[in-house]
This record gives C-alpha cells, sequence and structure tokens, in this order.
C-alpha cells in the first residue's frame, strides 16, 4: 500500500472533498464545528444547529478546515447580518448567529477554559460563576474606530477594515458595531484624498501617504476625535481638511434617539419635525419629503442623521463635537498603528469622556475601553468584588489611564497604578487630577519589574490589601504574580480579556494560597468571539 493510499485510509474526508455536515458546537473563535465519522472540522460562518454543505480546505491528523458552500437547512439561531460584508470582514465573526445565542455561547466558553486550562471544578463547587453581562444594544456600541486606507482597482483611495487573518481591506465605511458618525468622516476624508490627489500608503512598497483614520467619540460628552495616521510629517491642504470635517453634517449638532422619538409620536406611519427644527442631512430632507420616515423629532431639536440618532448612547440628547483633528506620524515600515509624534491641527490633543462620575482625558494613543456602557458594568462588579470600606491599600496592575484605579480610589484609602505606556501613565495622573483625587499615584513600567523592584526595595514590607490585574490577552508574567502573592493582598481582582491565558493564571494563584470565589463574564464586543471575565479571589486562611 502507497503512502498516500495509507493516508486515504486514516482520514475520513481529504482537501477538496464536498460533504454536508451539521454543525453540533462552536469552536474557540465562533467557528461552526462538524464531525464526519469523528473527525471534527471547523466550519467559518456557520452556526450550531445548522446543516450545511462544505467544501473541505485542510485537514490535520486530529481536525479539518472547511468553507461554507451552502446552508441546506438554517439553525434556529441563524440570524442575516445587518452588515452587507460581515462575512468577508474580519471585525464580526458572529453577526449571523443570534444575540442571546452569541451570550450563551461566551459563558460557556469562559467555563470551558476555566475547567479544561485551570482545572476547576465549577459543578457543586464553591465557585460562583455569574450570569453574563450582556449588552442593552449590541450595535454601534464602539467608541473608537481604526480605519486602514488603501487603493482600490481603480486607483481611488478606500477604507474599512482588514479580511480576517490578513490584510486586504474590505471597504466599508458604514459599520454596523462603530459610532454611526463614522460614516461621514471617513466619506469626508476620502473624497479629499481623491480631490488632492492624496495617495493612500501601501504595505508593500512603503510608500503613500494616508496610513490609518483613527476616530475616538465621547459616549457621554459627545466629543469628537479625528486622527489621521500618515507616513510623513506634513498633509497637504491640512486647513482644507479641517474645514471640510468641521463641516459635517452633525457637528454641533442635537441627535435624538428616534426610539425615544418614536415613541413619543402619536401617529407611527407619519414623520414630522416640530416648530424651528432644522433637517440636515439631505437624506432626511428626502424622507420629509415623501414621507417614509417613522420618526417624531421633540420641540426646538435639531434632527441630523437619523442613523446616528438612532444611536446615540441610549441618551435623548447628545450633541456630537468635533473636540480634536490631529495627525500621528508614523513612517516606520510596521504593522503597528500608530506612531509617538501628534501634531494638532484644530482643538486639542485630547477628548473627554466620563465612566460614571469619573472623568478621563484621552489621548490618541490612550487605551481606552471600547464600550462605554458595558466598561461601566464591569467597572462596578470589579469593584463590589473589591469591596473596599475605605482604609485599604490598592495595588491596580496594567492601569492603562486609570479607568480603574479611579474607580477603586473612590472607595480606597490609597491606590497604586502601574503601566508600560508613558503617554497612559501621564494621562492618568492627568486624569486623577480632573477628578481631585489625592490617593492615587502612577508608576512607568512593566508590572512585573516595577512591582518587583518596590518589592525588594522595602525588603518585604511592601503590602497590599487588594491586588487588581488587568493584563493584556497574554496574562500575566508569572514573576509578577509570585510577587503579588508575597504581597498577600487579601483579595485580589483579575480582570481578563482571555479566558485562556486567565485560567492558566487563576491556577497559578490558586496552588500558591489564594481561592476562586467568584466569576462574571461581560460581553464587551458583540458580534465577536471575545470575551471579557472579572474574577475574585480571597486568600485562604492560614
Amino acid at each position: 500500500m502507497t503512502k498516500k493510499n495509507r493516508k486515504s485510509k486514516d482520514i475520513v474526508c481529504q482537501k477538496n472533498d464536498e460533504l454536508e455536515v451539521d454543525i453540533i458546537d462552536m469552536g474557540t473563535e465562533g467557528e461552526g464545528i462538524g464531525k464526519v465519522k469523528g473527525y471534527p472540522l471547523f466550519v467559518k460562518d456557520a452556526v450550531i444547529g445548522d446543516r450545511v454543505r462544505v467544501v473541505v480546505m485542510k485537514t490535520k491528523k486530529n481536525y479539518g478546515y472547511a468553507r461554507l458552500l451552502k446552508i441546506v437547512k438554517a439553525s434556529p439561531f441563524r440570524m442575516e447580518p445587518k452588515c452587507p460584508v460581515a462575512r468577508q470582514c474580519g471585525g464580526c465573526q458572529l453577526q449571523h448567529c443570534s444575540y442571546e445565542k452569541q451570550t450563551e455561547w461566551k459563558e460557556q466558553k469562559v467555563k470551558n477554559c476555566l475547567e479544561r486550562i485551570g482545572g476547576f471544578s465549577l459543578e457543586g463547587s464553591t465557585i460562583e460563576v455569574e450570569p453574563i453581562l450582556r449588552m442593552d444594544e449590541p450595535y454601534h456600541y464602539r467608541n473608537k474606530a481604526q480605519f486602514p486606507v488603501g487603493t482600490d482597482k481603480e486607483g481611488n483611495p478606500v477604507a474599512g477594515f482588514y479580511a480576517g487573518r490578513s490584510h486586504s481591506i474590505i471597504a466599508n465605511t458604514d459599520c454596523n458595531i462603530q459610532h454611526p458618525c463614522n460614516k461621514e468622516i471617513v466619506d469626508t476624508i476620502l473624497q479629499f484624498m481623491k480631490d488632492y490627489g492624496i495617495p493612500a500608503y501601501n504595505e508593500g512598497t512603503h510608500t503613500g501617504l494616508v496610513r490609518h483614520i483613527l476616530i475616538r467619540v465621547g459616549a457621554v460628552t459627545g466629543e469628537v476625535m479625528i486622527c489621521l495616521v500618515i507616513n510623513g510629517k506634513k498633509m497637504p491642504h491640512d486647513q482644507e481638511l479641517v474645514d471640510r470635517l468641521l463641516n459635517c453634517s452633525w457637528n454641533n449638532k442635537t441627535a435624538v434617539n428616534t426610539t425615544v422619538a418614536t415613541n413619543l409620536a402619536s401617529n407611527t406611519t407619519t414623520t414630522t419635525v416640530a416648530n424651528n427644527e432644522t433637517a440636515v442631512n439631505t437624506t432626511i430632507a428626502t424622507n420629509l419629503a415623501s414621507n417614509t420616515t417613522t420618526t417624531t423629532v421633540a420641540n426646538n431639536e435639531t434632527a441630523v442623521n437619523t442613523t446616528v440618532a438612532t444611536n446615540i448612547a441610549g441618551d435623548t440628547n447628545t450633541t456630537l463635537t468635533i473636540k480634536s483633528i490631529c495627525l500621528n506620524y508614523n513612517e516606520e515600515r510596521t504593522n503597528v498603528i500608530l506612531g509617538q509624534d501628534i501634531q494638532v491641527l484644530y482643538g486639542e490633543k485630547y477628548i473627554e469622556d466620563y465612566i460614571g462620575d469619573i472623568k478621563y482625558r484621552i489621548s490618541p494613543l490612550s487605551f481606552y475601553q471600547v464600550n462605554p456602557v458595558q466598561t461601566r458594568r464591569l467597572y462596578q462588579t470589579a469593584l463590589e468584588y473589591a469591596d473596599l470600606k475605605g482604609g485599604e491599600v490598592v495595588w491596580d496592575l496594567y492601569c492603562g489611564i486609570g479607568t480603574i484605579s479611579l474607580f477603586l480610589a473612590q472607595k480606597a484609602a490609597h491606590v497604586c497604578g502601574v503601566e508600560i505606556v508613558p503617554q497612559a501613565v501621564e494621562d492618568a495622573k492627568e486624569n486623577a487630577r480632573l477628578n481631585h483625587f489625592e490617593n492615587a499615584e502612577f508608576f512607568v513600567g512593566a508590572a512585573e519589574d516595577v512591582v518587583t523592584k518596590q518589592y525588594r526595595q522595602s525588603n518585604g514590607s511592601l503590602k497590599a490589601d487588594v491586588v487588581t490585574l488587568d493584563p493584556p490577552r497574554k496574562g500575566c508574567d508569572e514573576k509578577l504574580l509570585e510577587t503579588v502573592i508575597a504581597m498577600e493582598p487579601k483579595r485580589i481582582v483579575y480582570v481578563s480579556c482571555d479566558p485562556a491565558t486567565l485560567a492558566r493564571d487563576l491556577r497559578f494563584l490558586c496552588d500558591r494560597g489564594y481561592e476562586l470565589k467568584k466569576v462574571r463574564p461581560c460581553d464587551m464586543f458583540g458580534h465577536s468571539y471575545h470575551v471579557e471575565t472579572v474574577c475574585l479571589l480571597s486568600r485562604k486562611d492560614k
């Protein structure tokens, strides 16, 4: 028997085979999983409960990958994506799946990681796994967008998002999970580039000027930042660009939530703009003329784009105002989006926003959670788990611009934050000053280095009542965890964006004197496979 024939007998399907499978599970990145005589096939865009026809793309010893060709029988959890390019784009992996099923799967994903990777027995244990914190509205929730800019086949500038596992741009300026004001901003910039012949950046040749468009929106304040990342030190005709952006239809206009407005309407089939109203967007003007929309705007409000108006942070009246237009210089041949130097073209170098009662100053380089509504819920849970009474010393590791630190400083005696990004530390100090906190200080450096150094300099006397951990996806450095254990905090609150590394780190801590008490997943990224989790650990009684 030849080697090829032996391989054929060992594997039940091979590349280019077409077959039908029932999707019985979902993988860690939201792929559907079907089995052919026990052999798992991962199928992107398939939903548990689907029966699908697929073509096998790649086989390995224990599993393979297949591409969806046809939905033979749709799952009851299957939804029609709102985005026309959802399947091609790498931004969302689960728009074709009902939101209820997405969050159920994410909750189970966290449990599976705790059991399989962390070795925790959840069934019948004292570990309390609380229900996932779901979003009220899983669309248009992001306050930050980074659009890569490129060129289409006709030579026109385009912007959108990368296809999955590639740097091929899927052109799309109207993303269903981003803030709706982004569309007009990006369209304005692309038209400006076309009018003045300003080239998009080419990764392959390291030529061209405009690399990315970064937009941030303050959900509470309505302040908008527009930052162009360029492969150079100057933007031609930059003041013309500023003027065009300031003329965006929604700038300095009050957007009215159409959900609320519709409820105010006495007749759901009629569009009414009350006294002294201004219809800004031509789409609205057209709709007013043809009487095709169902929106009543209350007295003395300004009707802007109804798409924008529908999704303004759940508030009935939010004025969007451009507060910052700037350039970021990145002339390196790199996949890193932002460089270090910023030139302000208009307004300030930052915008401000609130989480709860705390104001934060956010620069282009700042890390700031992208889902403001869920961030408040997540941090409120972290604060509850910390169980501060007013006399505690807290160390907040991987503190960013001080978001969790200042939440904790409301109830702690003293908070020490550690962050590796110098600009973020400067922002954290400024945020403490803005909010009149005198009980928070911040250190710049890798958490594993700063905390270890501080502990050694104190000859082992450095202690903490509570330690909060909010690391990147790779989790915590083992050296840091060892130092945290040596500091003997009564409680550790761990906020994670990756349940696999979370489970690994929790096992390390629980093998060295701590026990896992509470776990709560939080859906910060609707329609993606990502899930945040906050956990409480307590030191075991000696």
